[in-house]
């Protein structure tokens, strides 16, 4: 019975799978073994018996041989388990940090738990799976592996808080954009500072990589992780580098001043403070882009060299959460309602977004969906922030338009309006080539071949026939705003004297000149000069009626000596009293101005002083020629004036 159970069993090929279940019945295979023998040896059994008999018995004494040796090694890998554990709870209730100890501590801890993994590898590859020992020399193993990644966990969250550094942006070559055109009664004041301003000023022109932790601690943490990676606890690796890589950009964007702000905040918030928070945005976003998330991208590399694609995953979780607030930021932005003080600020937004395109490509991987997300995010803000900074513009000359006055500008000097609409322009041009991008399809419908609006310089761009336009709608509210002196015909030439030409000044400059031409420059010209000539004409035509001498030859009577001279001089100090008032601001014009009415009036006054005439015309003679000249030029000064002379004796 047991020759036919030992020969079933060889035949079956059982032989192969009878292991031991515990290191004692290697005594129970010795047994089995010495009975196999025995009926080998036996004379009842046939040859063909007999050889199956010692091959079963040369396959059981292998098995014994085995069987030694799985208990060695297990011994063997209790021991290195002892050893290694030994080291790794002695850190279990210690408080203090491994890595800070020294490095000796720190390299006989990575050891440790190095021999661990080797005593969990050495385990699971032994055949005997079903052993007791085994199975709970194993579960102690995982035990301490455990406890073992929880600590350098804890190690690799230390040594990233203590030893980042953030660098100072001031090093960084930048700065908020230029002055501000917030239509006010106050803008008038600061009108001669205007126009000099750039966009956005200086920009971080390149990749500027900085360490964000320090050097020396990298390959500790490369360490780390590549025992981590080892003992596949890289996804917990993964979460704690993360989590404090992004807590630590949250905290230079505070640093940065770049608070966290709802939609809804923005849309509410009022301009002036909205103002300072885009410029700062401005900044911000390519200190971000440019100089941080490329330097925490070069350490997302450095610390998973070598250890698969987790360098590209962990550096886009770590960016995108900030990332997406900054885009936010821009969203709400383009959200809010369209005013002219807006557009250098969307202008501002869109160039740097436009700048940043290559650089925001080459950080984000195309295979990450969140990546490839925040890339579609960004390009969709750009193309939001270029239309909301299209209709901006083309919607400001129908605001000219509508820009309506209840009472006259007083003393008819440049209004407000004036200065605001052509320093805006000449700012604009500091965007010159991302208006022309913008604008170009909004141009070819509305200009005929014939529009006044070509310029001979300038026929197709869309600058010229925009910022012409503007120019246009503004000389018309200024003809509607000059009709408010219903009662004073010479001061209504005066306010568009002044106007027209401070809109010819501003044209003439190097800023705006090109898109206007020099046909548009003569053709305003001689309207400015128009009014100068039509304000002349309508105050002193029938003043110097008066001055006229009908009689014959050149004697004239006393009485009628008499009687011009007083109509005159109570026509020229009424004058002299209304116009010291009013005000001509640029000192050429009113040279000019003060120069023609010299010529017309002086020469009319000294040719009536000099007639001949039979009586002391001195006693009547109030002002002389050179008095009247010097009274003359305290016209226009923007000061009321009273003469005050007495009648000569």
């Amino acid at each position: 019975m047991v020759v036919d159970f030992c020969l079933s069993s060889c035949q079956m090929g059982d032989c192969e799978s009878i292991l031991p279940a515990s290191e004692g019945e290697h005594h129970v295979i010795a047994a089995f073994q010495h009975l196999v023998r025995v009926l080998g040896a036996s004379q009842n059994v046939n040859d063909e018996v007999k050889r199956l008999l010692n091959d079963l018995d040369s396959h059981l004494t292998s098995m014994t041989q085995y069987t030694h040796l799985e208990i060695g090694k297990l011994s063997e890998l209790e021991k290195k388990f002892k050893s290694a554990e030994e080291k790794i709870r002695r850190w279990e209730s210690n408080k203090s940090i491994i890595w800070d100890s020294g490095p000796m501590e720190a390299c006989e801890y990575m050891k440790a738990v190095g021999e661990i993994h080797k005593v969990q590898e050495g385990l699971r590859s032994l055949p005997v799976n079903d052993s007791r020992k085994q199975k709970e020399l194993l579960f102690q193993a995982d035990s301490v592996m455990q406890i073992a990644m929880a600590r350098l966990e804890q190690e690799l969250v230390h040594i990233l808080a203590q030893h980042k550094l953030y660098f100072e942006p001031d090093y960084i070559p930048f700065q908020s954009g230029g002055y501000d055109f917030v239509y006010n009664e106050s803008f008038a004041s600061a009108e001669d500072n205007l126009g000099e301003e750039t966009s956005q000023g200086e920009s971080v022109a390149a990749v500027y990589v900085v360490n964000l932790v320090h050097p020396h601690v990298i390959p500790h943490l490369k360490s780390i992780a590549n025992v981590m990676f080892t003992s596949n606890y890289i996804q917990e690796f993964c979460k704690a580098f993360v989590n404090t890589r992004r807590d630590a950009l949250d905290e230079y964007l505070f640093v940065l001043q770049m608070e966290k702000y709802s939609i809804g905040d923005l849309l509410t918030m009022n301009w002036d403070i909205l103002n300072v928070k885009i410029k700062r945005w401005v900044c911000v976003i390519q200190i971000i882009i440019r100089v941080y998330l490329a330097s925490e991208r070069r350490l997302c590399n450095n610390i998973f060299e070598g250890i698969g694609s987790y360098s590209s995953a962990c550096f886009t979780d770590i960016s995108a959460t900030s990332m997406f607030r900054l885009l936010n930021f821009g969203e709400a932005i383009a959200m809010t309602p369209r005013r002219p003080e807006k557009l250098f600020r969307l202008l501002d937004m869109y160039e740097v977004l436009e700048n940043l395109l290559v650089d925001k490509d080459a950080l984000f991987p195309e295979d990450s969906e969140t990546g490839s997300f925040l890339k579609s995010e960004f390009h969709n803000l750009f193309k939001k922030l270029g239309d909301s900074a299209r209709a901006t513009f083309v919607d400001f000359g129908y605001l000219i338009s509508s820009s309506i006055s209840t009472d006259p500008f007083p003393g008819g000097g440049v209004h407000h309006l004036t200065k605001y609409v052509m320093n805006y322009i000449k700012t604009l041009t500091v965007y010159r080539d991302s208006l022309i991008f913008l604008l170009q399809d909004k141009v070819a419908d509305n200009l005929s071949p014939d529009s006044e609006l070509h310029n001979e310089n300038n026929v197709h761009c869309p600058m010229a026939y925009h910022l012409q336009s503007i120019a246009s709608h503004l000389i018309s509210n200024l003809n509607n705003k000059s009709k408010l002196y219903r009662d004073d015909a010479a001061l209504r030439h005066v306010f568009l004297m002044n106007n027209i030409h401070y809109v010819v000044q501003k044209v003439g400059g190097p800023e705006l000149r090109l898109y206007f031409g020099n046909k548009w420059m003569r053709e305003h010209t001689k309207t400015f000069q128009n009014h100068a000539t039509l304000y002349i004409r309508v105050t002193w035509q029938s003043v110097l009626s008066v001055l006229k001498h009908d009689g014959k030859g050149t004697n004239i009577s006393k009485a009628d000596f008499k009687e011009k001279y007083r109509a005159f001089t109570v026509a020229f100090e009424e004058i002299y009293k209304n116009q010291t008032g009013w005000n001509v601001p640029d000192p050429d014009l009113r040279d000019d101005l003060h120069i023609q009415t010299s010529n017309c009036v002086i020469q009319a006054y000294r040719t009536l002083c000099e007639t001949r005439s039979p009586f002391n015309r001195e006693k009547y003679i109030k002002y002389t020629p050179d008095d009247l000249g010097k009274h003359l030029l305290d016209l226009f000064q923007d000061s009321p004036r009273s003469l005050q002379s007495s009648r000569r004796r």
